[in-house]
């Protein structure tokens, strides 16, 4: 295990937005069970897609699309403000 300084861009939590060096652009610290959660997710996708059950994959795959874009508005939030630009182009 190595120490390192790293840079907090938000409030500790479960998807704290953090830089390491010697990264330019921070990445989303996500905990191991919010992790956990966003697998299962997948997998239930996965299941119904493979059911044929294109209804439960639509909405279980909405659900899922609309934490990512939390994740994302957290993350985007951060960098304005601390005037970073986003590695990647809008999304929007």
């Amino acid at each position: 295990m190595e120490l390192i300084e790293a840079e907090l861009l938000t409030d500790p939590g479960n998807d704290t937005v953090v830089r390491l060096p010697p990264r330019r652009f921070p990445g989303v610290l996500i905990q191991g069970d919010s992790l956990s959660i966003i697998r299962s997710d997948v997998a239930e996708i996965v299941e119904a897609c493979a059911q044929g059950d294109v209804d439960d994959a639509h909405e279980a795959a909405t659900l899922l699309l609309a934490n990512i874009d939390e994740l994302l508005d957290r993350y985007e939030s951060a960098l304005r403000a601390h005037g970073l630009e986003r590695p990647y182009a809008s999304r929007r």
